[in-house]
């Protein structure tokens, strides 16, 4: 595992894990999906992540995931990068049929997931033997991301593990979801000097994070107000004060991800107009009627993102 890319690749800031529209019958809104990625560059994003949990890229099939990634990219058009995964498989055959059509996209990079390169849990060793073997028979050009997703386990990083990726020359970001300030400084540093970007994924740690010298924000409230994650890891310096303030609503404000995301995240863009419908395939249940209130929630949510945006607006 000794290959390198060549390329100016970065991928850091504040990089929205992207949610997939559908319509009332199932298949995916291409409208709304455009409306969305419009959204995105418009509050702030630095780049995208396609295909991901929060896409449901476990309920697409191979050639939902691919399109996806196409439509993704060419609506971009190289305002800013994308990156896309589509990686749920545990066979190897598998796994790079879905990552070659991920890179085949044109996205800047493509991210395999943790747990499928150890699906059985058997550690460090299976984990470098598998890796080792799909790097093989990925395209060498194309950069590379982790994303220790949670689903089916949360399969995290050793150092070990982690400095092995960085030796490969291959490896641009790491979405963390270690959800640990101390993890995160000490992967910064692990990674210091190499392609390799620490994005933080936990809202509770973001902007603690982003001091300790994460390279941004990847997590899922990026789907309700980036703009304001932006503001804080650029532009806090400004107004300390209202940086505590809006830190404190940020880590509160996600806490109900628990709350029928990312059915959560669909009702706000329905509210704001981006898309109509809130259907979900990863969510079999009515959330209104599971969460009661959920709207008095959201209304909440809403009111506080734009008081934030008012107060910031005004400096």
């Amino acid at each position: 595992m000794n290959a390198a890319i060549n390329s100016a690749t970065s991928i850091e800031g504040i990089v929205p894990v992207m949610l997939t529209p559908f319509d009332e019958a199932g298949a995916i809104d291409y409208d709304g999906l455009e409306r969305l990625i419009e959204w995105y560059l418009a509050h702030g994003s630095d780049a995208l992540f396609a295909v991901a949990q929060s896409s449901e890229m476990q309920f697409l099939s191979l050639a939902e995931r691919a399109s996806l990634a196409r439509f993704v990219v060419d609506k971009v058009a190289g305002r800013v990068p994308v990156v896309a995964s589509g990686h749920i498989s545990d066979d190897l055959d598998a796994q790079v049929e879905e990552l070659t059509a991920a890179a085949e996209s044109g996205a800047q990079g493509v991210v395999l997931v943790t747990n499928h390169l150890d699906p059985k849990r058997e550690g460090t060793a299976t984990f470098l033997a598998n890796l080792d073997r799909l790097l093989k028979r990925l395209p060498t050009d194309v950069p590379l991301g982790f994303y220790e997703c949670p689903a089916p386990y949360r399969r995290l990083l050793s150092d070990d593990e982690l400095k092995a990726c960085i030796d490969t020359g291959r490896f641009v970001m790491l979405k963390d979801v270690s959800c640990d300030l101390d993890t995160v400084k000490r992967r910064v540093a692990l990674a210091k000097g190499s392609p390799l970007k620490i994005l933080n994924a936990n809202a509770a740690i973001a902007w603690d994070a982003m001091k300790a010298g994460s390279a941004g924000f990847n997590g899922v409230f990026t789907n309700f107000h980036p703009d304001l994650y932006q503001w804080l890891r650029t532009q806090s310096d400004a107004d300390p004060a209202l940086a505590e303030e809006l830190s404190t609503f940020l880590v509160v404000t996600a806490v109900s991800e628990a709350l029928g995301y990312p059915a959560l995240a669909k009702m706000y863009h329905q509210r704001i107009g981006t898309f109509s419908s809130i259907r979900c395939r990863v969510i079999d249940y009515d959330v209104r009627e599971r969460f009661w209130a959920l709207d008095a929630v959201l209304d909440k949510i809403v009111a506080g993102t734009e008081h934030f945006r008012a107060r910031i607006a005004a400096l």
